[in-house]
């Protein structure tokens, strides 16, 4: 299937590793001119260099005033944004939802909240004016099925669906699209530190997941490139779980 994105210009967030490289590869593979950031300089220009990104720029999304020149560096490199991938780190995990302090909430709010909008903020004019633009976010299941352990990630993701929701029908008539992955269990480094090691993940899959196994990272960007596409114009405002069939909800 020919996506129509072929030349078209994407930022993409967390690109480095795990489902945020993904991402980067799944588009490049269909010509589109990848700029990766992530929060390690090194390692962003290294993961660039591997899967062929056209450049690289470090970005800690902790820090929101700099989500402006992020796009600038990118656009500088490549051209005008025409993608952009909402994709971070999750905060800290915890067992008691009291124990974090304002200093974690706030930070977690940045990085959830606050950033992904600040890139918006800059992204959002051109493609509105240039009438064609897709922006897809990488949350959580936990947004729908909140997470006894992960009460920062379920708050402050929830916060950015709402969020994006209720911008997605600002743009839509402009040729702007805006959607949401719902991560569920999916084999990176982050749920192999959830359960100790990858093998015990894959295990605990198994009997938890109706599929039987962990996910894969292409899956994820299998999803996240044709909400990328042309054939998904009339998609927006959704969020997508890709996760074997793990929310029970309807």
């Amino acid at each position: 299937m020919d996506l129509g994105i072929h030349g078209r210009v994407a930022l993409v967030g967390g690109a480095s590793a795990g489902i945020g490289r993904a991402i980067a590869e799944a588009l490049i593979a269909e010509g589109v001119r990848v700029v990766a950031t992530s929060r390690d300089a090194d390692r962003t220009r290294a993961a660039a260099d591997e899967i062929g990104a056209i450049g690289a720029v470090a970005w800690d999304t902790a820090d929101v005033d700099r989500a402006a020149s992020v796009v600038d560096e990118a656009e500088r490199i490549a051209g005008p944004v025409d993608i952009a991938i909402l994709n971070t780190g999750g905060p800290p995990a915890g067992d008691d939802p009291l124990a974090f302090d304002d200093a974690r909430w706030e930070d977690a709010h940045r990085h959830l909240v606050r950033s992904p909008m600040a890139l918006l903020r800059r992204v959002l004019p051109g493609m509105r004016e240039r009438g064609w633009g897709r922006i897809v976010n990488v949350a959580s299941t936990s947004v729908r099925e909140p997470l006894p352990h992960l009460v920062l990630s379920n708050a402050e993701r929830s916060a950015a669906l709402a969020a994006l929701k209720t911008l997605s029908h600002r743009v839509a008539g402009d040729g702007v699209t805006i959607n949401t992955l719902l991560t569920g269990q999916i084999a990176t480094r982050r749920i192999a530190a959830s359960y100790g090691t990858l093998e015990r993940a894959h295990a605990a899959a198994r009997d938890r997941i109706p599929a039987g196994r962990l996910g894969r990272p292409d899956e994820m960007a299998a999803a996240a490139a044709f909400l990328c596409s042309e054939r998904a114009a009339y998609i927006t405002g959704a969020a997508l779980p890709v996760d074997g069939g793990l929310l029970h909800g309807v």
